[in-house]
């Protein structure tokens, strides 16, 4: 994959697209449906990897990390509040932004992950 994209990508987004390109579904890749796969024929597969990659990117805007792991990067009510600040928002305290966290924190901890930041983006 990284040779084809220029990048790496995860496991994730490897079997969202090999799944979008096996047309057949049986669970295999016919030399037809990679050969397309391959030629770029996939258009909306490239819109979602570039939707993905919008969403991290916008992500990394507002999260905080406490360690370089980056499956513990999070969106933490005072790092909310800190991008909202810089995009112009002075009137929400950390409080405010502890309350828009809480409506998408789907495991309870507080905190918003990349994937819990995803449905909210979705919904």
């Amino acid at each position: 994959m990284a040779a084809t994209l220029g990048e790496d990508v995860s496991e994730e987004e490897a079997e969202a697209i090999l799944t979008a390109a096996d047309t057949d579904c049986d669970g295999l890749l016919s030399q037809e449906e990679f050969s397309r796969l391959a030629a770029g024929a996939h258009k909306d597969d490239d819109d979602v990897i570039i939707r993905q990659r919008c969403l991290k990117e916008a992500f990394g805007m507002y999260a905080c990390s406490t360690k370089k792991d980056t499956a513990t990067t999070t969106i933490t009510p005072a790092s909310l509040r800190r991008t909202l600040s810089r995009l112009g928002s002075h009137e929400l305290g950390v409080e405010d932004c502890r309350a828009m966290i809480c409506r998408f924190d789907l495991d309870g901890d507080g905190v918003l992950s990349f994937d819990e930041f995803r449905v909210m983006m979705m919904a």
